[in-house]
C-alpha cells in the first residue's frame, strides 16, 4: 500500500541504525559564580586593627628617629674631635718649629753681649747684626712667642728647670733668684723651660751673732 511505503532516505536510515542527534541536556546544578558578595566586616574590629597598625607605625617612627638623632650626635662629636685633633697637630708642628729657632736667638744674644765694636766699620757691622736680631725677634712675636719673666717668681716645675740651689738673703726659699737660660711660651704652651737658680732662703749666718754674744758673755764671766 502506498501509505506504508517508505522513502529511500528512511530506508537508508533504518538500515544503518543511526540514531538522530539529540541536544545535550543542561546540568541540573547551577554554575558557581566568582563574583560573590564579600562577608560583612565589623566596623569596631576594623577600627581596632587600624589603631594597632597606627601604634606600630608610631613606635617604628620613634625608634628610627632616636637612631637618627644618636647617629647625628655621634657624627657631630666626631667632626668636632677631628677638628680639635687637626688644630692640635698644627699647633704642635708650629711649636716644634719655633723651638728649633730658639737656640739661634740665644746665639744672637750671646754674641751681642760679647761684641764691643770699635771703629766705623765694626759699628756698621754691629748695626747690621742688630737689625737681623730685631727682625728675628719680631717674627717670633708675630707668632705669639713671649719670654718668661722668672726672677722673683715662685719656683714652678711646669715652667722652670732648677739647675742650682743656693742660699740667699734677698729671696725667700723656693723663689727663683737668677735666670740662667731664658724660657719661652706661646699662647699658654711652654716652648722651652727656663733654666734657673732657686733660693734656699737665709743660711746659718743668722745664728752667728747669737753664738758670738754667748762666747763674749762667757769670757766676761
Amino acid at each position: 500500500m502506498s501509505g506504508d511505503a517508505s522513502t529511500p532516505e528512511q530506508d537508508q536510515t533504518v538500515a544503518s541504525g543511526a540514531v538522530p542527534a539529540t541536544p545535550e541536556s543542561a546540568p541540573d546544578a547551577p554554575e558557581a559564580t566568582s563574583d560573590q558578595a564579600p562577608a560583612a566586616v565589623d566596623p569596631a574590629e576594623r577600627m581596632q586593627q587600624l589603631e594597632q597598625e597606627l601604634s606600630t607605625l608610631k613606635q617604628e617612627h620613634e625608634t628610627l628617629n632616636s637612631q637618627y638623632m644618636r647617629i647625628a650626635a655621634d657624627f657631630d662629636n666626631f667632626r668636632k674631635r677631628q677638628s680639635r685633633d687637626q688644630d692640635d697637630m698644627r699647633q704642635q708642628l708650629v711649636c716644634s718649629t719655633l723651638t728649633e729657632i730658639l737656640p739661634v736667638v740665644d746665639n744672637f744674644e750671646r754674641a751681642r753681649q760679647q761684641l764691643n765694636p770699635e771703629g766705623e766699620e765694626a759699628q756698621a757691622l754691629h748695626r747690621s747684626y742688630q737689625g737681623l736680631y730685631k727682625q728675628l725677634v719680631d717674627v717670633l712675636k708675630q707668632q705669639g712667642v713671649a719670654r718668661m719673666e722668672v726672677v722673683g717668681q715662685e719656683f714652678d716645675p711646669n715652667l722652670h728647670e732648677a739647675v742650682l740651689r743656693e742660699e740667699s738673703t734677698e729671696f725667700v726659699e723656693d723663689v727663683v733668684c737668677e735666670e740662667l737660660q731664658r724660657g719661652y711660651h706661646r699662647d699658654g704652651r711652654v716652648l722651652r723651660h727656663a733654666m734657673v737658680k732657686v733660693s734656699m732662703g737665709p743660711g746659718p749666718s743668722d745664728a752667728a751673732p747669737v753664738e758670738a754674744a754667748s762666747d763674749q758673755t762667757t769670757e766676761e764671766a
